[in-house]
């Protein structure tokens, strides 16, 4: 029976709104629609995951933990309640936990006014962006290892790149886009060390995704005003229109099935290429 470990917060997902919640509701919602799959959501807060308790309530394979990727004992506790169930073993593990920060997010490097506020902001999103998956990755690491897919993706974004960033001006969001920089590294330096070993180590971007569950706040308004223009210099085709997160999902599932331990190392987005929008 397959297995999958997928990391969240309690809400959102991509490059729109808030913490990854959303899409990790939806990760484990399409997962476990199949009930020979073994689908696991890893939350940091497991009063706040009421929506994912439901899911549990009706579908046996689904299984919800308490972890913080910051945390590096509540992430060997969550592998080891996996082990249990699973016998030892994991196959999937999707990195979709994030540090975002919703009301500073239109904010570029100089526009901070608190140089200590900025300097708390670069070092919490790579805490969470980077750190975090590294022993996110490293807790899970035994388990995968006797899986069978071997497969381990971090959702990363496309305004990480340094050819996008140049070609939309977009110079916003900056904590959240350097740790992202970061976390692309990350991913090529696992496939480099473990490719051997038949792993598949993979970046993938969901898109924009409009994960938004309440309005959104002015701060958030004046982003995405000011983004959605951007965005689409690096896409000649895009109608400006964000995708669900049903559709998000739907389409990295598709790519994540696909890949194999040749593509170990890339950054594709959710269309399986390098079409980011």
């Amino acid at each position: 029976m397959p297995s999958y470990v997928i990391t969240g917060a309690s809400r959102g997902i991509g490059d729109t709104h808030h913490e990854p919640i959303l899409e990790q509701r939806e990760f484990v919602n399409q997962l476990s629609q199949d009930p020979k799959n073994i689908v696991f959501g890893i939350v940091r807060n497991l009063q706040s995951a009421t929506k994912l308790h439901e899911l549990q309530k009706s579908r046996p394979n689904v299984h919800v933990l308490q972890a913080d990727i910051t945390d590096v004992p509540s992430l060997k506790a969550a592998a080891a309640e996996v082990a249990k169930v699973t016998g030892g073993s994991l196959d999937y593990l999707i990195n979709n936990a994030a540090q975002v920060f919703g009301d500073r997010i239109a904010l570029t490097l100089s526009k901070y006014s608190d140089e200590k506020q900025l300097e708390d902001d670069l070092v919490d999103a790579f805490r969470t962006n980077v750190v975090g998956v590294v022993h996110t990755t490293n807790a899970f690491l035994p388990l995968l290892r006797k899986g069978t897919a071997k497969k381990v993706v971090s959702l990363s974004t496309p305004i990480s790149l340094p050819e996008v960033t140049l070609v939309t001006g977009f110079a916003a969001h900056s904590p959240y886009c350097v740790s992202k920089a970061a976390l692309n590294q990350v991913v090529t330096k696992y496939a480099a060390e473990l490719r051997e070993e038949g792993f598949t180590f993979l970046a993938i971007s969901p898109g924009v995704v409009n994960t938004a569950e309440k309005p959104f706040t002015p701060e958030e308004l004046e982003f995405f005003q000011d983004a959605f223009p951007k965005f689409m210099k690096a896409s000649d085709d895009w109608d400006g229109n964000p995708l669900s997160p049903e559709t998000s999902v739907e389409l990295m599932l598709g790519v994540i099935d696909k890949v194999t331990v040749k593509d170990s190392g890339a950054f594709l987005s959710h269309w399986g290429n390098q079409k980011w929008l």
